[in-house]
């Protein structure tokens, strides 16, 4: 076997047995889509979804200087999250560009899960590894020790409910607790990324295919469906959450992308970046850069990464993802765009789409927040 063939997760046989539309993503083969992608979204956002996510990179950082490394290595302050708990942050170069964004899980005093994004496992793992030098800890590459199902939307906690005896009213979001889903052992943490309530279970590889099915029957008479990444990205993108390699890459830092809160300068000790960040957030505060916003189409055409953003016949900005929203109806796109354009409402800015300048409405992120 060619070391260029893609990786297969432990549901590869399933989701062709579904009649999925395979695609190459970061090196894996996964599912797009089993039937329509719409469906699949609204289903989502109405019922429940189920997402096979064993694509994600789990790095294990263990031993008493584990929490001093993660301090260290990230941008956030990872010594102050408890036990059972998870925190959005990121992982910087020295200059401040950002390397990956990242979900940290606390499993025990001294053992942390990082999951970074697909594309970037290995240069985050590589990093962690590197800048564990001189601390009491350990970096463990543990991709191969975890398939991870995802079911989201608001049915969610009631498919799981009757699968598992785990204390999910008690599960916060951002929290993850071990437990028992249908009989097979899982970490089972209240995260996604799709804007709805919902779950990530890490399981054993082994396990995968008996938690789908497990996942599958209970939510049937509830209309839980498969979902592949084409939803997940169009679920992502009316909810305002970055993509890393569209609105976060290593030219940008936190503050230019607007996520300059997950820094946190006031933490003990030096981390890898902080001078740079420093300089970054000041730079920021005087002269603020292009801003992160919300365009929704007033025509039909949609706008892709890349395209530029118009106003008074100067280019303002740069869309960096954009798609149809099933739930709007409309084409919507995120844009970096200068801050004199970034207010909501703001007249006369368009996309340039293929020499056309279409109209476009400013609006304030997310274009979709669930009822509560």
């Amino acid at each position: 076997m060619s070391s260029n063939a893609p990786r297969l997760t432990a549901l590869d046989a399933l989701h062709r047995s579904l009649g999925a539309t395979m695609t190459d993503f970061a090196g894996w083969d996964m599912p797009l889509r089993y039937g329509s992608e719409r469906d699949e979204h609204l289903a989502v956002r109405t019922r429940a979804g189920l997402f096979d996510l064993s694509h994600m990179g789990e790095i294990t950082v263990t031993g008493p200087g584990a929490a001093a490394l993660l301090n260290h290595a990230l941008v956030g302050n990872i010594a102050s999250v408890g036990v059972g708990r998870a925190r959005y942050t990121m992982i910087c170069q020295e200059d401040g560009g950002i390397l990956d964004d990242l979900i940290v899980y606390r499993l025990a005093e001294h053992e942390y899960m990082v999951v970074a994004n697909a594309s970037n496992a290995q240069v985050v793992l590589d990093a962690l590894t590197e800048r564990a030098a001189g601390f009491d800890a350990l970096v463990r590459d543990d991709r191969d020790a975890y398939a991870l199902i995802a079911v989201q939307g608001p049915e969610s906690p009631g498919i799981l409910k009757s699968l598992t005896d785990a204390d999910l009213d008690g599960l916060k979001y951002y929290a993850g607790l071990p437990g028992t889903v249908a009989g097979v052992p899982a970490l089972i943490a209240r995260t996604g990324y799709t804007g709805e309530d919902g779950f990530e279970l890490f399981v054993a590889p082994s396990d995968a295919e008996k938690l789908w099915q497990a996942l599958t029957d209970a939510g049937a008479p509830v209309g839980l469906v498969p979902c592949g990444l084409s939803c997940r990205d169009t679920l992502r993108l009316e909810a305002g959450m970055p993509l890393y390699g569209h609105e976060l890459t290593t030219s940008l830092t936190p503050f230019d992308a607007g996520l300059g809160r997950v820094v946190k300068f006031e933490k003990e000790g030096d981390f890898v970046g902080r001078a740079a960040l420093q300089e970054a957030a000041a730079r920021a505060e005087e002269n603020p850069p292009r801003v992160l916003v919300g365009l929704v189409a007033e025509g039909r055409r949609v706008p892709r990464a890349g395209f530029s953003v118009v106003a008074d016949g100067k280019v303002i900005g740069e869309v960096t993802s954009g798609a149809p929203s099933p739930t709007l109806g409309k084409p919507i796109a995120m844009a970096y765009v200068d801050a004199a354009h970034a207010a909501p409402g703001t007249a006369g800015v368009g996309v340039d789409i293929r020499g056309s300048h279409e109209p476009y409405e400013v609006v304030a992120l997310p274009f979709y927040k669930r009822q509560k």
